[in-house]
């Protein structure tokens, strides 16, 4: 791990990424009744609000839209990612490298690993250069830990989304983004066993204001970092005033009931 004081991903010690990289993973359904963020420029607009500390895309959005947002967007670069056409076991494929990444000027490198899957290993080697050279170019990392598999009979348990986070400290990322292991208290048990990796909740689903908002609360209340985020925020009819409520959830140390 590095130290992140000074890294603009970073504010009063907590995260918040916009995450956008839905285009890949699950394609234009993911759009269906906005259609009209189909359009990159609408997330990338949101991801000049103040909330957000990181915006994560792939090579494709980075290299097309970045360049008018530089001054504005701390860029999170996505490196790796696979379609959900694929039927088999889930694997994430590089498309683009760290050196490249940083040509493009960008704040910070994403890479996702599913453990438990045939390709683990695999996995687990492909992210040692992306791990290394990030830290030749003194880049944070965050690392998508998504355990699945058949030895996985339950992705979201205490034990499993432990691991996922543990994962992360042991590899080498700075950050690790888990599913929520469905209560308060094996989310909490999930931060202990990161030490001092940086989780982060995924957003996940959209869910109803409140819903999204308490769940929310209740991670920052056990430790968590911060959250990665896309779907809760994007798929609203207005994503902004989400995104002035996590602000002061996140940041300011409000309640669900506070911003509601």
């Amino acid at each position: 791990m590095r130290p992140l004081g000074d890294s603009p991903l970073v504010r009063n010690d907590k995260t918040l990424v916009l995450a956008h990289d839905h285009g890949v993973e699950h394609g234009p359904k993911q759009f269906a009744g906005v259609e009209e963020r189909l359009d990159p420029n609408t997330i990338f607009e949101m991801a000049t609000h103040d909330a957000v500390t990181a915006l994560a895309v792939g090579k494709g959005l980075t290299e097309t839209y970045y360049p008018s947002y530089k001054d504005d967007v701390n860029l999170l670069a996505k490196l790796n990612g696979g379609s959900d056409l694929w039927m088999g076991d889930p694997y994430s494929a590089h498309n683009w490298t760290v050196d490249y990444a940083a040509e493009l000027d960008v704040d910070a490198i994403g890479y996702t690993i599913y453990p438990g899957v045939n390709k683990e290993p695999e996995m687990f080697e492909d992210f040692r250069p992306v791990q290394e050279s990030a830290r030749d170019h003194d880049l944070p990392i965050a690392l998508w830990a998504y355990p699945r598999g058949q030895a996985v009979k339950e992705h979201r348990s205490k034990e499993i989304i432990a691991y996922a986070a543990r994962l992360g400290l042991e590899l080498g990322s700075d950050f690790t983004k888990v599913k929520y292991p469905r209560s308060k208290e094996n989310m909490e048990y999930a931060v202990k066993s990161a030490a001092d990796n940086r989780v982060l909740l995924s957003g996940g689903s959209k869910a109803s204001d409140r819903e999204f908002l308490e769940l929310v609360e209740d991670c920052m209340d056990v430790g968590v970092a911060g959250l990665a985020v896309g779907r809760n925020v994007w798929q609203r009819e207005n994503p902004y005033e989400m995104l002035d409520m996590l602000e002061a959830v996140v940041f300011e140390g409000a309640s669900a009931d506070d911003v509601l």
